[in-house]
């Protein structure tokens, strides 16, 4: 994806409106914007084809006559239906309508089946209010008549700010977006609704997007790949950082040492188990390029950090819950370094968010928190600052209160830093749905933020090389496949 900025709804608005200020007309936008539908309806059709095309009574709507217009001049044959009376349209969607020169049937009652492809231009990203009445009864019949639908901007129905419907939401097949993805695109259940969208360019400058200042993201490589560590002939194992992982008790190590694994194999020059004296033997009879110090608690491993070498730790998969928990992450924060937090250093501070918001601030460390879903609800579901709203929303709430990165886990995860910032990404799996891949991610950030790589950029990455070893495996995939995909992901990213 070559830009990487995602834009509210009140953002687009302003784009448009700077664009239209600066000389280029509306009617010249929609006009792009519809060629822009027409073709690719014209590659998802066939000569012969039936195309229904439904319109609102905005520019959504304005953008289907366009479509319609185009599409019968190229030889398709086309019906237009409007939602609302003809003489109600104004502006550009007036204009788009007059050029229009066939029948307008009325949408209300209108059956969808037996086309060949439904285009959605009812209500475009802004919709502001529950889809009700014959809107509703329109959609229902429209998902109910097994017919594709292109979508015009997003699914009709779909808030295009939260990827929630409003009420309901049209099913599309595929969507045509305009500038820039919103993110309803990429937050599910929107993504799924929306189908493969296709962003077009309707002459919206980049420059005016950029001065728009937004502060949401698609994640990929476009977004950090200035700030990835790269190998150079002076490289060795001391300039590429150490990772220190925190190991839980005897029959609890696994986690850890996935997550070890994980800062190893993306790059670390060096990883570190510390363990228990009581899991020593069982850590080492599964390490070898990885090293094991003894750590019985707090105070050890405050004893172990006075090596300022040790520059990322990672605490929490495997490591229990509970006041000696808190106490390890106490250490850790105190130390300074680059933190990663995940599962058990997360829960143990349930109802106490506060308590680990303090601590991370005072201690001026750099912290990334990786919660799933129960994890977060568990940390900051009676947290004042962090009201209920879109996951988007959510997890900028929870990066600003605690004052680190926010990895929101999940099929759309969001990477969220307390400055505002904030990416959704869109290449996850539901291969990666296994035990275990959770706490490699754990690993795969300490290891980049062990290499220097600033803390929101690291966390960003990871998520992605992450999805992207779970898509290169596919089915079968378990946890500890993911370290050993790395060496492709990371290859075709240094390329």
């Amino acid at each position: 994806m070559a830009t990487t900025e995602v834009l509210t709804n009140a953002e687009m608005r302003r784009a448009d409106a700077v664009t239209i200020a600066a000389g280029t007309g509306g009617f010249a936008l929609m006009r792009r914007a519809g060629a822009a539908v027409a073709a690719r309806a014209l590659a998802l059709t066939g000569e012969g084809a039936r195309i229904l095309v439904l319109c609102g009574p905005g520019n959504n709507g304005g953008d289907g006559f366009v479509a319609a217009t185009d599409l019968s001049a190229s030889g398709r044959a086309v019906a237009v239906a409007l939602l609302g009376d003809r003489a109600a349209l104004v502006g550009d969607a007036a204009a788009a309508a007059d050029a229009w020169t066939g029948p307008v049937a009325d949408a209300a009652g209108l059956e969808p089946a037996g086309y060949d492809l439904v285009i959605d231009a009812l209500f475009g990203a802004g919709l502001t209010r529950p889809v009700e009445g014959e809107a509703r009864a329109l959609i229902e019949r429209v998902n109910r008549a097994g017919v594709p639908v292109l979508a015009v901007d997003v699914p009709s129905g779909l808030d295009g700010d939260t990827g929630e419907p409003r009420g309901t939401a049209v099913r599309a097949a595929e969507t045509v977006t305009f500038a820039r993805l919103k993110p309803g695109h990429l937050l599910l259940p929107g993504r799924d609704l929306c189908g493969p969208v296709t962003l077009a360019e309707i002459g919206i400058p980049d420059a005016i997007v950029a001065g728009l200042g937004a502060r949401t993201f698609a994640n990929g490589p476009a977004l950090w790949e200035k700030h990835f560590p790269r190998l150079t002939d002076a490289s060795h194992k001391y300039t590429r950082g150490h990772a220190v992982v925190v190991s839980g008790p005897a029959t609890r190590t696994g986690a850890a040492r996935l997550a070890a694994r994980g800062a190893l194999r993306i790059g670390a020059g060096l990883v570190t188990v510390v363990s228990p004296e009581t899991a020593l033997a069982e850590n080492a009879a599964h390490l070898t390029a990885i090293m094991l110090r003894p750590c019985n608690g707090a105070d050890d491993l405050e004893d172990l950090l006075v090596d300022e070498r040790l520059n990322a730790i990672a605490a929490g998969p495997g490591l229990g819950s509970g006041g000696a928990t808190r106490e390890i992450v106490r250490v850790m924060a105190e130390a300074e370094r680059s933190l990663v937090l995940d599962a058990d250093a997360l829960t143990s501070f349930k109802g106490r968010a506060g308590d680990l918001a303090r601590l991370l601030r005072e201690s001026g460390s750099q912290a990334v928190l990786t919660p799933h879903a129960g994890e977060f609800a568990r940390l900051f579901d009676d947290v004042a600052a962090v009201p209920a709203g879109s996951k988007l929303e959510r997890a900028r709430a929870a990066a600003a209160f605690i004052g680190g990165v926010l990895v929101f886990k999940g099929a759309d995860t969001v990477i969220a830093a307390p400055d505002g910032r904030a990416a959704i990404n869109h290449n996850g799996t539901p291969w990666l749905g296994t035990a275990g891949a959770g706490d490699v991610l754990t690993g795969f950030v300490a290891g980049l933020l062990a290499q220097g790589m600033p803390v929101f950029e690291a966390a960003c990455a990871a998520v992605w090389m992450h999805a992207e070893a779970g898509r290169h495996y596919g089915p079968g995939l378990i946890a500890e496949d993911l370290p050993e995909l790395m060496p492709r992901v990371l290859a075709a990213l240094l390329a």
